[in-house]
């Protein structure tokens, strides 16, 4: 079936409407969500993917054929959600902040796409390249849907072990999940010989593009924090949406000079904020820059999650297959759990802390994002089979992790 252009005059009218309602939710719903187990991404993607099976056709091309227009808005979400998680660091070069996250960043994360490529190679027939591609984007834990088990803004304390690691765990891995993507997009162009590729991948993918992001994260964040901090205080009607301006100011700014020297932009964005907090830690600032960042995300995930609903009630149900729910369970439940715990056993914290830790990977738009930027860089065997199954994955986590996420916060995590 033929999608409908999206810019033709009754599709357009017709998403602009449904956004305007599911915007006016996303601004009402915290109100009557806060009292329920159940979070504002789930009712956001209940409500699109009804509303939309009852559409005739798709308003928006397919997402895996035409993967442009979803990269970019998941691009915007997660780098507004990076600035947010950086900015809620008390301490962002602490060795007390990133202890349990290091280990996260550096054992369970390639375990993690090793197990994953292995299980997507062997057991469910995806060819090499795809199965290292679902390796990279299934690995970093999401930090759009992250906000239930992240640790409080700025001005709030908050020494929860547990909550801080998946806060920094969320914050960088999605960064480094960037040379995995590309390795695999070196494999669907190259070929899979390593002999191919490795060295290029390794110079630039690796070391190269890594080392920049950061340098550019912590220059532009003292940057902007010099010249933030020591402007005087908006003397206009709107002080809030001149430092909303601001907070843009620290997302995109890092952001697009990093992209203009081809390295990672999503490590720029996270050092840059956590650089920025550095800088002054109680500046009144902080708050709003924080809460403006919140307020452009929650509006973003009615935005994605619109995309995503879209894409279920209609492409989904061709390109699903049933051995996705176990294969989907064994990621979410056996693989990200088992890694966790690896990377943490040997270490002082309580066991409900280290299952927690363990537990909450959770899986969303950032899995979307790196998956369509390969779509856009290379071809991949099964690209629409392999869509389908981290969609399911993320589905998947956003209803256990969702649902499961505020109350064992509230009971095992309340420090």
């Amino acid at each position: 079936m033929e999608p409908v252009d999206v810019f033709s005059s009754g599709s357009y009218n017709l998403v602009l409407f449904y956004l305007g309602i599911a915007v006016l939710i996303a601004v009402v719903s915290p109100r009557f969500l806060s009292r329920h187990m159940i979070t504002a991404p789930i009712a956001y993607l209940l409500i699109s993917s009804v509303a939309f099976f009852f559409f005739s056709e798709s308003p928006l091309p397919h997402i895996g054929e035409e993967p442009y227009l979803g990269e970019r808005l998941t691009e915007i979400g997660v780098i507004i959600s990076l600035t947010s998680a950086g900015l809620k660091l008390k301490r962002p070069f602490a060795w007390e902040t990133w202890r349990y996250a290091a280990r996260l960043l550096a054992i369970t994360m390639p375990l993690t796409i090793a197990s994953i490529a292995l299980y997507g190679w062997k057991f469910l027939g995806f060819a090499p390249a795809t199965a290292m591609l679902l390796g990279a984007v299934l690995a970093p834990t999401d930090p759009v849907l992250a906000s239930d088990i992240q640790t409080t803004p700025p001005h709030e304390e908050d020494t929860s072990s547990a909550r801080l690691a998946l806060t920094a765990e969320a914050g960088l891995n999605d960064g480094l999940a960037f040379p995995f993507t590309n390795m695999a997009i070196a494999m669907a162009l190259a070929g899979i010989h390593p002999s191919l590729w490795f060295a290029d991948w390794l110079v630039i993918d690796v070391l190269y593009k890594i080392i920049v992001g950061t340098l550019l994260g912590i220059g532009t964040g003292w940057l902007l924090a010099k010249i933030i901090f020591s402007s005087p205080r908006p003397q206009c009607n709107s002080p809030v949406l001149s430092v909303g301006l601001l907070a843009l100011s620290l997302t995109l700014f890092p952001y697009g000079l990093a992209q203009m020297v081809n390295s990672y932009g999503f490590i720029t964005v996270f050092v840059a904020a956590c650089t920025f907090k550095q800088q002054e830690i109680m500046h009144e600032y902080l708050d709003l820059l924080h809460d403006f960042s919140e307020e452009i995300e929650r509006t973003l995930v009615v935005i994605l999650f619109t995309m995503l609903g879209i894409y279920i009630s209609h492409g989904f149900l061709e390109d699903f297959q049933w051995y996705m729910v176990p294969a989907a369970a064994f990621i979410v439940l056996v693989v990200r759990p088992l890694t966790g715990l690896i990377a943490l056993s040997g270490t002082r914290l309580r066991k409900s802390k280290k299952y927690i830790i363990s537990f909450y990977g959770i899986r969303g738009i950032g899995s979307i994002y790196y998956l369509l930027y390969a779509y856009s860089h290379a071809g991949f065997d099964g690209s629409k089979e392999a869509l389908a199954l981290v969609t399911t994955v993320i589905v998947l986590s956003i209803f256990i992790h969702g649902l499961s996420a505020r109350p064992v916060m509230e009971r095992w995590v309340p420090e």
